[in-house]
């Protein structure tokens, strides 16, 4: 038995670049306490494959965690029967049935619109006016928000990822995050009424037809939005510039292999770069001892770079077996919108935007930064078409 070894990190270091503190992680000491964020982390794949699925220990229940205390508490941030409760409930929603014969023509017809409005241009940022606009159109008539501006549902987004982030406990942050939990709140008032009288594949519809409560279905859209608009948008965008960056437009438009596309950036750049979790109680794993109400954070980023799963885990490689990634999770919290994130990005948003522009390229590859630890994506996505 010992005590968790410590690792230090500067916030803004890890913020612009975490792999070279997480390979050293990995390689020292893969469970480790990292004072500047007053969590745990664990850093290889077999140690998260595991925790993630032992629920008894590394529960999801977190009543003082940042999501909880900002946006209600949703179905990820429950175990057992509450969770699966609330995610049966809104299978109508996401299954993989429904992404493929419901939401997906609706994604395409929504990219086509897009993409009419832009080819005009010959360049520009395409991480706003294509990824951004196209992510927050799906989500908007996935939640059921279809009155809320594609703008709104970027910035409300944005917002809940920032407070859910905000381990520094920066009062600004928080304070916007409030306000815009306040707006999604609003828009879903405006918006049940309509619904009890019409129902669709909406997941407000769905919730309501399953019973939710008010605060139910408040929490689990707030989710919704955190969880699908930046991720999406910024795989969209990471996409397109992996291809554009490593040479592979020509290969994708001819072997179309668009899904591999997909899963080799998100094992590669992690959008989602780790899970929280709060130690329910007292544990020893693998020597080392987890106190009840200890943070741990399953750092999923380091997972999918694990050299002991990934040969040349570093390298972008479009050959490589993904099926070890868990860029969606793993267990019982296994992203809810996988299948919904595949069709929009691998099945519409990527094979239509190299389609619609056969001369897009990057205006200069040494320009683009990535950002994030906990999200990760693109700052910017400047190109020629």
């Amino acid at each position: 038995m010992k005590d968790k070894p410590i690792h230090n990190i500067d916030i803004s270091t890890f913020k612009r670049n975490p792999y070279p503190d997480l390979k050293e992680m990995r390689t020292l000491n893969p469970i480790c306490f990292v004072p500047q964020v007053k969590a745990t982390m664990i850093c290889n794949r077999a140690s998260i494959y595991e925790c993630e699925k032992n629920t008894d220990v590394f529960s999801s229940v977190q009543p003082k965690g940042l999501m909880t205390v900002l946006m209600g508490q949703n179905m990820m941030r429950k175990d057992g029967e509450d969770h699966s409760k609330e995610r049966k409930t809104i299978f109508k929603t996401i299954s993989p049935k429904t992404s493929r014969d419901h939401w997906r023509d609706k994604f395409e017809a929504i990219a086509d619109n897009i993409i009419d409005k832009i080819q005009a241009l010959k360049f520009g940022d395409l991480l706003t006016l294509y990824a951004r606009e196209l992510s927050a159109e799906c989500l908007k008539l996935v939640t059921g928000l279809t009155n809320m501006t594609s703008v709104e549902m970027d910035r409300v987004s944005q917002g809940m990822i920032d407070g859910c982030s905000n381990y520094t406990g920066d009062k600004e942050v928080e304070e916007n995050c409030n306000n815009c939990t306040i707006s999604i709140d609003t828009h879903i008032d405006e918006m049940v009424g309509k619904m009890e009288k019409n129902s669709d594949f909406s997941l407000i519809s769905t919730m309501l037809e399953g019973g939710l409560s008010a605060w139910q279905i408040s929490a689990n859209i707030k989710l919704a939005i955190s969880g699908g608009q930046n991720e999406p948008r910024d795989a969209i965008a990471g996409c397109i510039w992996a291809a554009l960056n490593f040479g592979l437009k020509e290969h994708l438009q001819e072997k179309r292999n668009w899904e591999q596309l997909f899963n080799e950036y998100c094992r590669w750049m992690s959008p989602i770069g780790m899970s929280p979790r709060e130690i329910a109680t007292d544990f020893l794993y693998k020597n080392v001892t987890f106190k009840k109400g200890d943070r741990v954070f399953l750092m999923f980023s380091s997972a999918n770079r694990d050299e002991k799963v990934f040969a040349n885990s570093d390298k972008f490689d479009l050959e490589r077996d993904c099926s070890k990634s868990i860029h969606f999770g793993a267990g019982p919290h296994y992203c809810a919108g996988a299948s919904i994130a595949s069709t929009m990005i691998s099945s519409v948003a990527l094979p239509k935007i190299f389609a619609a522009l056969p001369k897009l390229k990057l205006v200069d590859k040494e320009k683009y930064d990535f950002d994030g630890w906990a999200f990760r994506g693109i700052t910017s996505l400047e190109c020629e078409w």
